[in-house]
């Protein structure tokens, strides 16, 4: 699966935190709220780089490069 030339939030970055991630995060900050995961991108990056997130498996490196892309184009909506 190769990253989409245009990334944004809610089509590309929200869909890789199932429900059960979001839930054990929420005691931290909202992984389906893209200012809570632009506020803790580079942490987020570096846990699923990584293989430490999500808990029950790791990323795949598409994944993962759709995550790296999506911040290194600023971040969109």
């Amino acid at each position: 699966m190769e990253a989409p030339e245009n990334l944004n939030f809610e089509e590309h970055i929200e869909p890789l935190f199932s429900q059960r991630d979001q839930e054990a995060m929420l005691v931290m900050f909202d992984l389906w709220n893209a200012d809570d995961v632009r506020a803790h991108a580079d942490a987020i990056l570096e846990q699923v780089e990584s293989g430490r997130m999500p808990c029950y498996g790791r990323w795949s490196e598409d994944q993962v490069q759709i995550f790296r892309r999506w911040m290194q184009s600023g971040m969109p909506d």
